[in-house]
């Protein structure tokens, strides 16, 4: 990705995450554990996927990109206007799961340090995870 994509794609990102309040969608709304994760736009501009992740779980991400699609063109107005943009890029919506992903990998961590701290794993022995 070059240079004019990769801020391009932060700016776009930075846009969406700041009118995700200003949406009446409830799927959007509704989900206060909302967060866009990453935008990629193509080396040409045309072109943005927006992945979108809920701390609620992929489901709820899922719903939530049916509301961004629904939102789309007000999006890509409010893009246009505070990047001066003629031509904004097509925005494609995809749920993604890195949050609730995320979230487990930290139970994980939380539950191997607290058998840590119960002394269940002697100095020198090394734990087993079931992964």
């Amino acid at each position: 990705m070059g240079h004019k994509a990769g801020r391009m794609s932060e700016d776009i990102k930075r846009i969406i995450s700041g009118k995700i309040r200003d949406l009446k969608d409830p799927r959007i709304s509704g989900n206060g554990m909302l967060t866009i994760v990453r935008c990629d736009v193509a080396g040409d501009g045309s072109f943005c996927k927006v992945y979108v992740s809920s701390f609620e779980g992929y489901e709820k991400a899922k719903e939530a990109v049916k509301g961004f699609e629904s939102a789309s063109g007000f999006l890509k107005r409010e893009i246009s206007n505070v990047l001066g943009l003629r031509k904004c890029p097509e925005l494609k919506f995809i749920a993604d799961d890195s949050m609730e992903h995320s979230a487990q990998i930290s139970e994980k961590l939380k539950s191997i340090a607290a058998k840590l701290d119960n002394g269940e794993a002697a100095d020198g022995d090394e734990m087993q995870t079931d992964d």
